[in-house]
């Protein structure tokens, strides 16, 4: 895949993928779109956690300067000593973890798509990481290794909605996240149309 084929897809991420199950019985490619990091959950508590984070830095400079850094923060009434240090070591994690979920917003790190390619013959698994080595991420699977699609369906206190790729090699290999709020009715048609189109078993666990 050359670099231009890999901007091409990235500029359709946010583009709706079609339906697998329009496309099962069609010998053209299949692409599953995903959004990645970058969307408004992510983005309100990255700013939270930064905002939340330089204001604890703030107050704690302030009780070791004695300057009020803050206009509702008043330095007289917490000593630098334990109270001060305790809120600059909170203030320093809460800023690094912000800034580290703004640069996953930023960088829309596990955006992507899943390819299944016909004729190919091969599945190719493409993410976006971080920044450096691994920027991009690109799994490709022959068809021919793929022993069956697996729906992983586990309820309870911590329940999980996930389709899977068997390999002749005991490795699986996971299609989607296991995000609980999955619609169980919507994982199983998607498990079931990608069994069909790479014509291999279904199994469900």
């Amino acid at each position: 895949m050359n670099a231009e084929e890999i901007k091409k897809d990235l500029q359709m991420n946010n583009r709706t993928s079609e339906p697998i199950t329009n496309r099962t019985n069609s010998s053209l490619p299949i692409k599953k779109y995903f959004k990645g990091s970058r969307c408004l959950e992510n983005g309100f508590w990255a700013v939270v956690m930064s905002l939340g984070g330089l204001s604890f830095f703030m107050a704690g400079l302030s009780s070791f300067w004695k300057i009020n850094f803050l206009v509702y923060f008043n330095y007289n009434e917490v000593a630098f000593f334990p109270q001060g240090l305790i809120l600059l070591f909170y203030g320093t994690l809460g800023s690094v973890i912000g800034i580290f979920l703004l640069l996953n917003v930023w960088w829309n790190v596990g955006s992507g798509y899943n390819e299944y390619n016909r004729d190919i013959q091969k599945v190719i698994l493409y993410r976006r990481g971080f920044p450096g080595k691994n920027k991009t991420i690109t799994f490709t699977f022959a068809f021919k290794t793929i022993k069956a699609i697996q729906l992983r369906i586990q309820e309870g206190l911590n329940s999980k909605h996930q389709v899977l790729m068997a390999l002749d090699d005991n490795r699986e290999v996971p299609l989607t996240g296991s995000d609980p709020v999955l619609i169980l009715q919507r994982i199983e048609v998607e498990a079931l149309s990608i069994s069909k189109y790479l014509n291999i078993a279904l199994k469900t666990e």
